[in-house]
């Protein structure tokens, strides 16, 4: 089913969100605003629309990842570069709230459309500027893309087995973490204005967040020198914490970051006595112990099936889960309760299934009012409501500014 505020108004309706960037943390960051009712603009150059349309697999030439990312997204074209365009963007930016760019640093100011000329076209806009490396210091005029803040952060380093090389993630994860950072960087910019009536910049580094999401790695090297290993599955403050074969073929992830649940699991796979040991009243000691705690735990559901795993652990109090891929998290009821996939219907493609709004607010609801629409398919209507002329427009077309 579709989503019960699909026409509704959401908490952000009146807010105005120029959509300006591509690839994938900025679009992202507008998407999560437009999905609790944000008016938000999708700006693509002309002849380079955003990559994502292109990415990944597609049907009937329509790019499914685009789909997603361009949800409740109004399109149109525009090239900044043009002295037309650059006019016409600081029009829009003066009936906007929020622009979200992620051209690298200088960009926006070689045509013209930097802080200082969007400031003066609309003192209350905030501009939300998402680049790999921030707007200062030594890289900041570097290319980047998510994956070098993966490396960067430190993420890599301690991912993958103890014995393999630094492992990446194979989705955008950087990215996202990145764009789930900007929508809030952006809300709180908007909550500052609400007290100052002005707008500011939002510099967003997409190497900073992923860093934060990591823990205390900085401060454990500050104060002991420690630098945390890879360490597979296992957790280096805990145990036992990995995945497990079953019986019949099925992965199962344990976790027993609590010491009444390690206590459980314990018993439930009839080595009861290792809770009495010394080391095990703590999370570091039963880590310094994995080997043992495995080799019980993972012995146990060997010898049982999946189900009867999920079903002796959900009996025990125990924290387990079942290793997914896609085809399990569509079949699964626990999602399907949550309408965490849900469908939408799309003129190009038809009913289409995607991931809904991220949370689920009881008064004032988001929702997916469409997916991700044709390249430009708004330019006229958005321009018009600007207030442009037939003959203005004929004009944008004609320099080449659309």
């Amino acid at each position: 089913m579709t989503t019960g505020a699909a026409d509704a108004a959401g908490p952000l309706a009146g807010l105005r969100v120029l959509d300006l960037a591509t690839l994938f943390a900025g679009p992202l960051a507008a998407t999560l605003l437009g999905d609790f009712g944000a008016e938000v603009v999708k700006v693509e150059h002309p002849h380079r629309p955003d990559p994502s349309r292109g990415h990944g697999p597609a049907k009937d030439g329509v790019g499914l990842w685009w789909k997603l990312l361009g949800r409740n997204k109004r399109t149109m074209t525009l090239d900044l570069s043009t002295p037309g365009g650059r006019d016409t963007l600081l029009r829009l930016a003066a009936t906007a709230d929020v622009v979200v760019e992620n051209f690298r640093p200088g960009t926006l100011e070689k045509w013209d459309l930097g802080w200082p000329e969007l400031s003066a076209a609309n003192p209350r806009l905030v501009l939300a500027r998402v680049t790999a490396f921030g707007q200062q210091g030594p890289y900041a005029r570097r290319p980047g893309f998510g994956t070098l803040a993966e490396a960067m952060s430190g993420f890599a380093a301690i991912t993958g087995e103890p014995d393999g090389p630094p492992t990446l993630p194979p989705f955008g994860l950087a990215d996202s973490i990145a764009a789930l950072t900007c929508a809030y960087a952006v809300m709180t910019a908007l909550a500052g204005r609400d007290r100052t009536g002005r707008g500011q910049v939002v510099d967003l580094a997409i190497i900073e967040p992923i860093l934060t999401v990591l823990g205390p790695h900085p401060l454990w090297y500050d104060q002991l020198g420690y630098v945390q290993p890879r360490t597979g599955n296992r957790s280096a403050n805990n145990a036992p914490r990995n995945t497990y074969r079953s019986a019949d073929g099925r992965w199962l992830a344990v976790s027993a970051s609590a010491q009444s649940i390690a206590e459980r699991v314990l018993r439930l796979v009839g080595r009861p006595e290792l809770t009495a040991e010394p080391w095990f009243a703590t999370g570091s000691g039963r880590a310094a112990h994995a080997e043992v705690l495995d080799g019980a735990v993972g012995g146990w559901i060997a010898r049982h099936k999946a189900d009867e795993v999920v079903a002796a652990f959900e009996e025990a109090e125990a924290a387990v889960a079942l290793v997914y891929d896609v085809r399990d998290v569509m079949a699964d009821p626990q999602f399907a309760a949550l309408d965490t996939v849900t469908e939408v219907e799309d003129p190009e493609l038809g009913p289409l299934r995607m991931q809904n709004v991220l949370f689920r607010l009881s008064g004032t609801p988001g929702g997916i009012r469409w997916a991700g629409r044709p390249h430009g398919a708004d330019t006229e209507s958005v321009l018009t409501e600007l207030g442009l002329t037939g003959a203005e427009i004929t004009a944008l077309r004609t320099e080449g500014a659309l």
